[in-house]
């Protein structure tokens, strides 16, 4: 369904080039649950505004290929781009006060997209909006079609947004963060949501999320960035059991254990994230792995295939005669 082949992204600023995506690839097939994890700046929403066309200066692709359903994002033109989007494409962003309006209210915003990417008429995209919201488990969504977005409380706002994400049965679905201001109870729901989404119209998911327990739960595929890059994916099983990459094993440590020592303090990643204005000749974790050596300090390291779904950009493999390097 989606399919992203070397993907360049930089921000041209005053202080210089921020290079945000630095070679990214990653494909999702249609009913596939793809988690992207990492840190802040790591690229994962930056990805998502590339696939969405929601990408302006000073940002610019400098190059690489979007293609959904044959379909090519890059040069596709914004009237085109704004009937896949909301239809074909939905996105629950991070920030639901910037992405509602103000001046409208919940429900016009609401009944506007479903008319706009469905066949329905005002009467049933009403009806279809209120069922969603209470889908989404906003209490008297009666009463909230009828109020602002500044009449809501943080979480609730994230519910509307997911509501409006999903009214409209996308193909596929970019979640970036879409429980972080949410209770477990109201989160278990939404991930349930999207779990019947994916069952019911073979919907394709990105979850952008730095929770590894939500990615755990729902995903299939599991791919981490770092500085841009996707350093290493796989499946779920792959990642969490057999972790190649030393900056996955550094997000998995991060993270308390119910089998493990509750008296050992919890591992962090020392350092700081790399500079995306001044980035380094080699790998760019060097600065923070605990196997440094000279060769991550000057030549990036190529993609090793550790099996047929799993590869990660790390030199330590050339110790292993099962790694290939893909060409």
């Amino acid at each position: 369904m989606l399919s992203i082949n070397d993907l360049h992204f930089s921000f041209f600023t005053p202080a210089g080039e921020v290079r945000a995506l630095n070679g990214v690839s990653l494909d999702v097939a249609s009913g596939e649950v793809v988690g992207i994890v990492g840190e802040s700046g790591s690229g994962k929403s930056v990805t998502a505004s590339v696939i969405t066309g929601l990408t302006q200066a000073p940002g610019r692709v400098k190059s690489g290929e979007v293609m959904f359903n044959e379909i090519d994002i890059l040069s596709t033109g914004e009237k085109a781009m704004q009937k896949i989007r909301g239809g074909e494409i939905s996105m629950i962003f991070q920030d639901p006060m910037t992405s509602l309006n103000p001046v409208f209210t919940i429900g016009n915003q609401l009944i506007e997209a479903i008319l706009l990417h469905t066949d329905k008429n005002h009467k049933e995209a009403r009806a279809h909006a209120i069922h969603m919201m209470s889908q989404v488990g906003i209490p008297n969504p009666e009463i909230r079609m009828k109020q602002y977005s500044h009449e809501l409380s943080g979480g609730m706002r994230q519910r509307v947004m997911i509501a409006m994400a999903l009214s409209c049965e996308p193909k596929l679905l970019i979640a970036d963060e879409p429980t972080t201001a949410l209770d477990v109870t109201v989160q278990a729901q939404i991930l349930d949501l999207m779990k019947t989404l994916r069952s019911e119209t073979d919907a394709a998911v990105i979850l952008i999320t730095h929770d590894l327990g939500i990615v755990a739960d729902i995903c299939d595929t599991v791919v981490v960035m770092y500085a841009g890059t996707v350093v290493e994916r796989g499946t779920v099983d792959e990642i969490y059991d057999n972790t190649a990459h030393p900056y996955t094993r550094g997000l998995l440590d991060c993270l308390p254990r119910l089998d493990g020592d509750t008296d050992s303090p919890l591992e962090p990643i020392e350092g700081l994230p790399v500079d995306l204005l001044n980035m380094p000749p080699g790998c760019p974790f060097a600065s923070r792995c605990k196997h440094t050596m000279n060769i991550c300090l000057t030549t990036p390291s190529p993609e090793f295939e550790l099996s047929e779904s799993h590869t990660s950009r790390c030199w330590l493999h050339t110790a292993s005669r099962k790694a290939e390097v893909r060409a």
